[in-house]
């Protein structure tokens, strides 16, 4: 799925200031909407190192009433998320009634990072696909929105972040040694990612991917697929 994806997509400078603006205005108003009509919201944000989550997320919650909204950046689990089921830490950062949780990867590690390096058995991944979907359905069953969004670039776009990070000093920090070994198993993350995108895009939980490639195109394309997912869902109450 994901080899067919067009990574040329491109905005211009001067594009981008012209609708990035706009639409983070209308995302303003939208999040007000889902506070008066008490809808909890939930966008997940999964894709490759260095494919510009963050600077979306950023972009995404400038506008946004900062009592309405809360970021979940996701490590690997310890304490008590680490001895219990890996959906229990999840279930607990769900967002309120009229609230927007955003998670910067989300429960899909099961089926990516932790599939990939092993950390849980191939029983168990395989497993986690219907318990995942399971999972969101009763999220929508309650009222639930839920965006999910997949950043995808190429390996050489990859590659020129990667070393744009280590000739920049601001920029240093987000560069691990674990970045660059997951690099060397590029195949079996995208294999791991076509399964998950197919068996967990259901008719109101798609996916959504992202060509980013471009990190302007990116963050206008996350930004409009929101506004019109609200606009839609919202929009009769409002």
């Amino acid at each position: 799925m994901l080899e067919t994806i067009n990574l040329d997509q491109r905005l211009d400078r001067a594009e981008y200031k012209r609708q990035l603006s706009p639409l983070q205005n209308e995302l303003h108003l939208w999040g007000y909407q889902v506070y008066r009509q008490k809808r909890p919201v939930v966008m997940v944000f999964e894709g490759w190192d260095a494919a510009g989550k963050g600077g979306a997320i950023k972009r995404l919650t400038a506008r946004l009433d900062p009592r309405g909204y809360v970021v979940w950046p996701i490590a690997a689990p310890s304490g008590d998320d680490k001895d219990r089921h890996y959906l229990y830490r999840f279930w607990r950062r769900l967002p309120e009634q009229g609230q927007i949780a955003i998670f910067d990867r989300s429960w899909y590690g099961r089926v990516l990072v932790e599939r990939v390096e092993g950390f849980c058995t191939p029983a168990e991944w395989q497993r986690a696909y219907a318990e995942i979907n399971q999972f969101e359905r009763q999220l929508l069953d309650f009222g639930t929105l839920i965006l999910k969004f997949w950043l995808h670039l190429s390996q050489d776009e990859q590659l020129k972040r990667f070393q744009e990070r280590e000739r920049t000093h601001y920029k240093s920090w987000k560069l691990t040694d674990e970045d660059w070994r997951n690099r060397g198993k590029w195949d079996e993350y995208a294999q791991a990612a076509d399964d998950m995108l197919l068996k967990t895009s259901t008719p109101d939980a798609r996916w959504t991917i992202v060509e980013a490639n471009d990190e302007r195109y990116a963050r206008v394309k996350v930004l409009s697929t929101v506004v019109d997912k609200l606009a839609r869902e919202l929009g009769q109450g409002g």
